[in-house]
C-alpha cells in the first residue's frame, strides 16, 4: 500500500532508493504497532460481538478482515497524510477532502487485496510452515 500511495501521489519518482527503504521500514514499524495494539484488538472485539455463526470459519475470516481493513485504512491513511504534510506535499489542498479521497482509494484497493490475495496467502503459509503437521524439532527420546 505504501508503494501504491507513493506512486499515486507522484512522490515515488522523487525519492532515492535509500529514502524509499527508510519510508518502508518506518511505515512497517508504524503499521505493525497500530495493527498489534490498536486495530487488531478493536477489530477482534467488534467482529466477535456481532451476531453471526462463529463456527463458520470463512464468515469469521471475512468479518475480521473487513474490520481490520477499515481500521488500518483509517489510521494508515492518516499516517500518509501526516507524512505528506511533513514533506510539504499538501500545499493549498483541503485536508479533509484529501483524507476522504485517500480513505476511499485505499479501502477500494486494500479490501480486495486482503480478501483475495494476502489473506489466503498468509493463512496458507501459517498453516503450512508455522502450525505444521508436527513439531519443528524432533522429539527427544526420554527413555534413554
Amino acid at each position: 500500500m505504501m508503494t501504491f500511495n507513493l506512486w499515486h501521489t507522484g512522490i515515488l519518482g522523487k525519492l532515492s532508493p535509500l529514502e524509499i527503504l527508510f519510508q518502508f521500514i518506518f511505515c512497517f514499524v508504524i503499521a505493525f504497532l497500530v495493527e498489534s495494539f490498536i486495530v487488531g484488538p478493536v477489530a477482534r472485539k467488534i467482529a466477535f460481538s456481532l451476531p453471526f455463526d462463529k463456527s463458520n470459519k470463512i464468515l469469521g475470516v471475512l468479518v475480521m478482515s473487513f474490520f481490520m481493513v477499515i481500521g488500518m485504512v483509517l489510521i494508515m491513511s492518516l499516517y500518509g497524510m501526516i507524512s505528506a504534510y511533513l514533506a510539504d506535499q499538501l500545499n493549498g489542498v483541503s485536508l479533509l477532502g484529501t483524507y476522504l479521497h485517500t480513505i476511499t482509494r485505499n479501502f477500494s484497493l486494500a479490501l480486495p487485496y486482503q480478501l483475495i490475495i494476502l489473506g489466503p496467502l498468509v493463512r496458507y503459509v501459517f498453516g503450512k510452515f508455522i502450525k505444521g503437521n508436527g513439531p519443528v524439532m524432533p522429539a527427544v527420546n526420554k527413555s534413554v
